[in-house]
């Protein structure tokens, strides 16, 4: 499209950046390769699958490693805060402190999850303007641009719903579900936080039900891949060497020998300055 003329290409919206980025100059590079020699388009979203997945490992493995730290510390933060009770200051202060004593970041779990999000969100302006998938079929779906209704309803559910069922949205909601649960067994966090990962998948569920059948099919696909992939890197997630670093790590803490780092020093520092202009106002 762009040699149509300037500024044609951009009638097909790839997304805002960083999101643009990734579509332009990763995934729908990988997307025209594998159609070069590959006819099928259903296991052409599969490999993409697997190329995107196979691209984003370490970072599944860093936010895992960091899951397996905070379930270890769980035990006792749990006593931090049955100990403090109300104050809620003087439990962040102690928890900051276990952590630095441990040399564990809390958010380690959540940054590369975070990181993963412009790949995740690609793929909502990959499918709906990939023309090449308009009157493609795969398995029960006759057309991989539009939903694969396999009910239509007398009636019109809102929210953008629509009046009909996908299989593909289902199977992905499914798998999410269970996704999420599994998460949840590995994970320390607890309360509201907790249930709202169970929610979120029934949410997106009203949102794409009336996509491409194309992008439901990939996350369906992210999902299962998703699956046994935490199944090879908990093989090597050892908790008991995680444990014994953690211990080395307070033994210096104690001796005055450990390095804190700059994020753990910054946090640190906030919390005080918190805490003091707290004390000031009281």
């Amino acid at each position: 499209l762009r040699k149509v003329t300037d500024g044609f290409s951009r009638n097909v919206y790839l997304g805002w950046p960083p999101v643009i980025w990734v579509n332009q100059y990763l995934a729908r590079p990988v997307f025209q390769f594998l159609q070069s020699f590959i006819g099928n388009y259903g296991l052409i979203i599969f490999l993409l699958v697997l190329f995107m997945k196979l691209l984003l490992t370490p970072l599944t493995y860093s936010s895992m490693l960091g899951q397996a730290k905070m379930r270890l510390l769980k035990p006792e933060l749990d006593i931090i805060k049955a100990k403090n009770g109300d104050n809620m200051a003087q439990a962040q202060q102690d928890q900051m402190k276990l952590y630095q004593q441990a040399g564990v970041n809390p958010f380690s779990g959540c940054i590369p999850i975070l990181l993963q999000f412009p790949i995740i969100l690609s793929m909502f302006y990959l499918f709906p303007n990939a023309i090449e998938l308009r009157q493609q079929h795969f398995l029960w779906a006759e057309d991989l641009s539009t939903y694969d209704s396999i009910i239509h309803l007398p009636f019109k559910i809102p929210f953008g719903f629509g009046d009909h069922v996908s299989l593909f949205l289902l199977l992905m909601t499914a798998s999410q579900l269970v996704f999420q649960w599994q998460n949840n067994q590995l994970s320390s966090v607890e309360g509201p936080m907790k249930m709202m990962g169970y929610f979120m998948p029934v949410i997106f569920m009203f949102v794409l039900n009336s996509f491409s059948a194309g992008l439901n099919f990939y996350y369906f696909v992210s999902n299962l891949i998703t699956f046994a992939q935490q199944a090879v890197i908990k093989r090597f997630v050892d908790e008991d060497k995680i444990m014994a670093i953690m211990n080395e790590n307070r033994k210096k803490a104690a001796s005055g020998t450990a390095k804190k780092s700059k994020f753990m020093a910054k946090l640190e520092e906030a919390m005080k300055t918190s805490e003091a202009q707290r004390k000031a106002k009281k």
